[in-house]
């Protein structure tokens, strides 16, 4: 009895001596690639102290506040060290921060990279162009019952889960009915809009849908593919979060394909095209920052690197008055249109006000005609309806519309979402585009938010 216990103790110390390794292995490159890339963008993009920082984004991982930072202003540079790893991310005015895996500083610096400057002006226009916002009362609004509800969603329920609310914002019928920031932010301050991101790259996609220069059904032109199965992958696969390929979005894993594109590749985009096939493209489901990486380099293979770094700017953003928002690039040039956007309160709301418009702003149709019916129709693979293009739905199962992921909502709510509870709904019955921006990492109750807010609108 007593050799069976010592063997069963040398057994379970040993697993436990492998663990601790791996982990020390694994685990500080990738907290320390987080820490370092998340304080440059909240310190240099969007103008945050490193205290503030350190209390709210780097919550969210242990040990990632316990970094040792080296916040170099003279060169835009954040340096950050855990236990044997040290990694940088480096500051470029109009290109935001981006982590340095593999190539040097002066290799990434050495790019060139051209980018307009936004329509001039914008405090002097109207709203939605504009910045000013009149004060008229849109009929049918329960105001009172707004404000309450847009003001509980800054209160934590519970003292030790701090709910970080930066920013909620509400439009109804073209028009803001509320509007809320937290001590230390306005209408100017960028936001993080992490994989809000991917429903601007659809956007983008289908801007060039509807210049002709991609067909949605049309096999995506990646020369890597070509020799094997996966040479049949769509366009539509890869919006649909639908390709097939293998993948691993844990972002709790080390050693996962999320955390190897993210933090261990300067090309993240190279990364996920060398993922093998592992189901046939159209018939799995699978949410993947890779695919979306994936067509972000298809983007700048298809406008060519001369427009490319102008390309979102001038065919999307500055069309409809997202004159202060930023997509952030990785160190081989590519945008990380999966999650590295930043953008105000109202330039989020724009853009959902461009897709309650159906692709029009002012008369002017930025997105082609039937390309947001398109985008929040759901994937075939999507079993919940769940997912279109690049967009969460809350269209609900094909034979129980009501099993599906807000059942207080209307089936139509459609948005994006972003890590850490950031939200754009769109809400077309209603007329709505609701905002929620923050730091969450337990849970924001936007639904209830959103639930509220519904309720103070006319039917």
């Amino acid at each position: 009895m007593r050799k069976s216990f010592k063997i069963v103790a040398l057994v379970l110390l040993s697993l436990a001596i492998v663990f601790l390794a791996f982990a020390y292995v694994t685990f500080p490159p990738v907290m320390s690639g987080m820490a370092a890339k998340t304080m440059c963008s909240c310190v240099y993009v969007t103008g945050r102290t490193p205290e503030s920082v350190k209390e709210r984004e780097l919550q969210v991982f242990p040990g990632l506040a316990s970094a040792t930072f080296d916040i170099n202003d003279s060169d835009s540079t954040v340096t950050a060290k855990i236990f044997w790893k040290t990694s940088k991310a480096i500051f470029r005015k109009g290109m935001g921060c981006t982590l340095l895996a593999t190539l040097s500083e002066e290799e990434v610096r050495d790019q060139q990279i051209l980018l307009p400057g936004p329509p001039p002006g914008q405090d002097t226009l109207d709203w939605p162009l504009g910045n000013i916002v009149t004060n008229s009362a849109a009929a049918g609004v329960n105001y009172e019952a707004i404000e309450l509800a847009i003001k509980d969603a800054f209160l934590a329920r519970d003292p030790k889960k701090p709910i970080f609310t930066h920013a909620v914002l509400v439009v109804y019928d073209g028009q803001i009915i509320g509007e809320k920031y937290a001590p230390g932010f306005d209408h100017h301050s960028l936001l993080m809009g992490w994989s809000m991101t991917k429903s601007i790259t659809n956007g983008l996609i289908g801007v060039l849908v509807g210049e002709g220069r991609l067909k949605v059904d049309a096999p995506v032109p990646i020369a890597e593919w070509q020799n094997d199965d996966r040479k049949n992958i769509t366009l539509n696969n890869l919006l649909q979060a639908s390709s097939g390929l293998s993948w691993s979005e844990s972002y709790f894993n080390p050693v996962s394909d999320f955390h190897n594109m993210f933090i261990r590749s300067d090309d993240k985009a190279a990364y996920a095209i060398s993922r093998k096939l592992k189901h046939k493209p159209g018939e799995f489901f699978q949410y993947s920052s890779g695919t979306t990486n994936i067509l972000s380099s298809i983007i700048r293979q298809t406008v060519g690197d001369d427009q490319y770094y102008r390309f979102p700017y001038e065919k999307l953003f500055y069309k409809i008055g997202m004159n202060n928002t930023l997509m952030e690039p990785d160190a081989s040039g590519t945008f990380v249109a999966s999650s590295y956007s930043y953008a105000t309160a109202r330039d989020w709301a724009r853009f959902g006000l461009l897709y309650l418009n159906d692709g029009l702003c002012h008369g002017e149709r930025i997105l082609p005609q039937g390309w947001v019916a398109y985008s929040k129709t759901p994937a075939n693979a999507a079993e919940k309806g769940q997912y279109g293009a690049q967009w969460w739905l809350n269209a609900g199962a094909k034979n129980n519309p009501a099993d599906r992921k807000y059942p207080t909502l209307p089936q139509d709510a459609f948005w994006a979402d972003g890590f850490e509870e950031q939200y754009v709904m769109v809400i077309p019955s209603r007329k709505l585009v609701i905002v929620r921006l923050g730091v969450s990492h337990f849970g924001s109750h936007f639904e209830e938010l959103a639930s509220k807010i519904i309720k103070s609108v006319p039917e």
